[in-house]
């Protein structure tokens, strides 16, 4: 693969799609998340949902994100006991980048969040605007790694100007 340019659709189609082959880990920072939908054969069902078959698969998920999803995310959450179990998430209200890394190989890092209308089956005509890139380059995966793993283990908690908005406190 080495390293991809996503725009526009290519962010369901490429990246959200490489969820489905992660053997191990998957860790997700991004800022805004909805209740994203996806294909699941001829039917759409909620991310959440393809989040909890990779945990009982005995994969690692992580989830950092910057707030509090709407209610229609926490009631489909709800509908999944290994999430409410085993996934691994920090809420970090100064968290905006947007990040995946499959199996500490991969990274997609760019603009969209982790919603419809920025990595969801939303009609072309009602997608955000996105860009960036799909990677198994060494130097940029091992970069956001190092940024996912430094927020994710609290090296910037004590410094942190936002901590009376942080719901998670990390340290």
């Amino acid at each position: 693969m080495s390293t991809i340019y996503i725009s526009n659709f290519q962010h369901y189609t490429k990246v959200i799609e490489a969820v489905h082959s992660v053997k191990r880990s998957l860790w997700i920072g991004t800022a805004d998340i909805k209740d994203l939908y996806v294909k699941q054969g001829s039917n759409a069902v909620p991310f959440l949902k393809t989040l909890a078959h990779l945990i009982d698969r005995k994969i690692e998920v992580r989830l950092m994100h910057a707030k509090e999803p709407g209610p229609n995310f926490r009631k489909d959450f709800d509908k999944y006991p290994s999430l409410i179990k085993n996934l691994e998430r920090v809420l970090c209200p100064r968290v905006h980048f947007k990040v995946i890394i499959y199996d500490l190989h991969t990274a997609y890092i760019g603009s969209a969040n982790l919603t419809g209308a920025g990595m969801g089956m939303k009609s072309e005509h009602s997608r955000n605007f996105e860009a960036g890139i799909l990677t198994n380059e060494p130097i940029l995966v091992d970069q956001a790694i190092e940024q996912f793993d430094e927020i994710w283990m609290g090296k910037h908690c004590l410094k942190c100007n936002r901590k009376a908005y942080c719901g998670d406190k990390i340290i």
